[in-house]
């Protein structure tokens, strides 16, 4: 996967945070959305502990930004 960008929504909790550990540990480039902070946070402190530098966006209603 090494050279591949993986986007994945909703991937805070479930399959979708489970799907981007393992792209992770292929070597893809992981950006992930969802709704929770302080969850994605969490998720980027563990894709960076693979060696990752993941790019992180939230949703809330107020619009979209990266975290």
């Amino acid at each position: 996967m090494k050279n591949r960008v993986v986007l994945i929504t909703g991937a805070l909790t479930g399959i979708g945070r489970a799907a981007a550990i393992i792209f992770a540990r292929e070597g893809a480039q992981i950006v992930v959305s969802g709704r929770r902070d302080k969850q994605g946070q969490e998720l980027v402190a563990e894709l960076q502990g693979l060696g990752q530098r993941p790019f992180l966006f939230v949703l809330t209603s107020a619009g979209m930004r990266r975290a």
